[in-house]
């Protein structure tokens, strides 16, 4: 029996007819902004790399080439316009074939070299090389490719967010010591998920990135990696899996010490693959649960999160390259005409998400909430299931971030109000003197503290410590009359509080 992704890749690599489709045909509704891009290559000195195809035991720095697509300006006096030969381009370099000549790109890499798919090459794409970036602060979406793929690999999806006011940014997929993945192991996993992680820290570098907006979007493999790479950095506020293997592979996860489901909480799509028929199954002898079990969607808790089918697509379609590229598989695809629809929705699914969760946009949330008739979606095309996270312990983290909010201001009523909705609320005695200590010593929060400090002995009126606490916060702001008062309240309740003791001699004796 083959494994599911032996199987699934399987899937990927089956060429039984040409695709009759371009990208005039695909129809994306653009935004109002022109669309840049830019290439590069950085070096992560945290990691060795060999270029496999020089046959060398040389070891250099791990190379990580970055393509990024954002918006633009719309004058274009130095910029370059783009053909999808120049992706094709960035193609070759990633595969380390930088000097193959361009006759051979199809058949070299993957797709075939029919006719139709060479004058694919010569379709102008929206982005433009080097556009001048337009002034601004925009979410950002860190992109992660499919197995061992290219970062160019969904380049009409990433021009469509550019130009709806969003910055993407994407490197290729390839394993820790070369560009080979060692067959989609949980150490493939790990080396793409740090990958994702250094494009969020080069990401922080741009000029025009809203910081508090990060995304993450993965397809097929990629759509696993960024699950754990979001399960560990706080800076990801939202995940988009087309088609991910965290459907197939969820055991894969569970192998890192990174993962729990409990970590996984923010928003999170995925976009699903038709069913496979039962033909196929058989003949390629892929496991009947891959059309309908999805476990990690079924545990997560914490997430408010949306399952869709397309049942018009098969896996390889959720890419521009398979989309233009992909040889169709008679057994199931669907026609070309059906399968430039669903990419369409896909795309319009993918914004949507990223509108509702990074912009805050509450049309967007209701249409992600409609049944997709509701949206223009023509009938049978995509099937929606979705859940909401389950109600949240409130965390003392979470009173100081409401607290702070508001300044430290009526934080009895504050305290009140999380009560009533959480009956077994409580703040801790011990918290609270922390916290009140870390503000009085900030001189810029030192009036916090003391706020803190009033609701601390508000809810404990017997404890010592917190007057001794407050007194010291007033000691620091020089309030010495609060000071005295409230050393003597500490004294009261604990004669032998010999900091009160020691303290109130200090003052009374100037």
């Amino acid at each position: 029996m083959k494994s599911k992704l032996s199987s699934f890749l399987f899937l990927f690599s089956l060429f039984l007819c040409n695709s009759q489709v371009s990208l005039e045909n695909l129809s994306l509704e653009y935004g109002e902004y022109e669309v840049g891009f830019r290439h590069y290559l950085k070096l992560d000195s945290t990691r060795t790399y060999k270029r496999i195809m020089d046959f060398t035991n040389e070891s250099i720095l791990r190379e990580i080439p970055i393509s990024i697509w954002y918006p633009a300006q719309g004058e274009f006096s130095t910029a370059s316009s783009m053909l999808v030969l120049d992706y094709m381009h960035i193609l070759k370099e990633e595969e380390e074939w930088e000097n193959l000549p361009d006759e051979h790109i199809l058949n070299w890499f993957y797709y075939p070299n029919t006719e139709t798919n060479q004058s694919h090459l010569e379709e102008k794409v929206k982005a433009t090389l080097g556009a001048n970036e337009l002034a601004g602060s925009f979410p950002t979406v860190i992109y992660a490719p499919s197995y061992q793929a290219s970062s160019i690999e969904n380049f009409a999806l990433c021009e469509y967010l550019a130009s709806h006011g969003f910055i993407v940014v994407s490197s290729p997929s390839r394993g820790a010591e070369t560009r080979f993945f060692e067959g989609g192991t949980a150490n493939d996993m790990e080396t793409q998920a740090r990958d994702i992680e250094f494009l969020i820290k080069e990401s922080l570098n741009l000029e025009h990135i809203d910081k508090n907006a990060i995304a993450t979007m993965g397809f097929s493999f990629g759509g696993l990696s960024n699950v754990l790479a979001q399960a560990r950095n706080g800076l990801i506020k939202a995940n988009v899996s087309l088609d991910g293997s965290v459907r197939y592979q969820y055991p894969t996860l569970k192998k890192s010490p990174f993962f729990s489901i409990e970590k996984v909480n923010v928003p999170f799509i995925h976009m699903a693959q038709k069913l496979i028929p039962e033909q196929v199954m058989k003949e390629d002898k892929i496991d009947p649960s891959l059309n309908n079990d999805f476990i990690f969607f079924d545990e997560l808790k914490e997430s408010e999160a949306y399952s869709l089918r397309f049942n018009n697509l098969t896996h390889s379609y959720f890419s521009t390259l398979g989309v233009l590229f992909q040889a169709r598989d008679l057994r199931q695809d669907k026609s070309d005409t059906e399968i430039l629809e669903s990419y369409r929705w896909m795309c319009r699914y993918t914004l949507m998400f990223l509108n509702a969760y990074l912009n805050k946009d509450v049309e967007s949330k209701g249409f992600l909430r409609n049944e997709p008739a509701k949206n223009g979606v023509p009938s049978g095309i995509i099937s929606v299931r979705s859940k909401q996270p389950a109600m949240k312990k409130v965390e003392f983290e979470d009173f100081n971030d409401m607290a702070a909010k508001r300044a430290y201001k009526d934080l009895e009523g504050l305290y009140e109000s999380i009560q009533r909705e959480n009956p077994g609320f409580v703040l801790e005695e011990g918290k609270l003197n922390t916290l009140g200590l870390q503000l009085v010593l900030q001189p810029d929060k030192a009036n916090y503290g003391i706020e803190v400090f009033h609701l601390a002995v508000g809810i404990y009126p017997g404890s010592a410590n917190l007057f001794d606490s407050l007194a010291e916060g007033y000691l620091l702001l020089g309030d010495n009359k609060n000071a005295i008062k409230y050393f003597e309240k500490s004294l009261q309740l604990n004669p032998e509080n010999e900091n009160a003791i020691n303290r109130l001699g200090q003052l009374k004796g100037k």
